[in-house]
């Protein structure tokens, strides 16, 4: 059977303000790290436990974070959008786009924004997004 890899050239990652109804694609961006759930395990050993060994329950998810690279230009339509929600320090719905059109959208909340300069190298920023709730999975239009 042959391989349904794929790279992630074509993915996109694109920010909304208004609850989804507009969205911003974020231009230049070079790697995207979507979120990554984590559960938490709780530890549930009490006096009486069997064996007298530890024993454990499931706790809550925590979706982590979300965060992409782009190339730093300042002034950008990019930089003008992630200044933006910087500033106005709300949740922004978030997307991205996979290359086969699967997305995965998520509330985010902006918690990094890192321009790096380079004396011989391309300019560069890595932006971070704490997930806050569930993502969802779906098709892009």
């Amino acid at each position: 059977m042959a391989t349904e890899a794929m790279i992630g050239h074509g993915s996109l990652f694109e920010i909304s303000t208004d609850n989804g109804t507009t969205w911003e694609p974020i231009a230049e961006v070079t790697d995207i790290t979507p979120p990554s759930d984590n559960i938490d395990v709780i530890d549930a050993t009490h006096m009486q436990s069997p064996g007298a060994t530890r024993e454990f329950i499931l706790g809550l998810n925590d979706p982590g974070e979300a965060s992409f690279e782009m190339n730093f230009i300042p002034g950008s339509d990019a930089d003008d959008t992630i200044q933006a929600v910087r500033a106005a320090r709300e949740r922004v719905k978030c997307r991205i786009t996979w290359p086969n059109d699967v997305t995965w959208t998520f509330d985010g909340i902006l918690t990094g924004y890192e321009p790096a300069a380079p004396t011989d190298d391309k300019m560069t920023a890595t932006v971070t997004f704490k997930v806050t709730g569930s993502y969802v999975t779906g098709v892009a239009a």
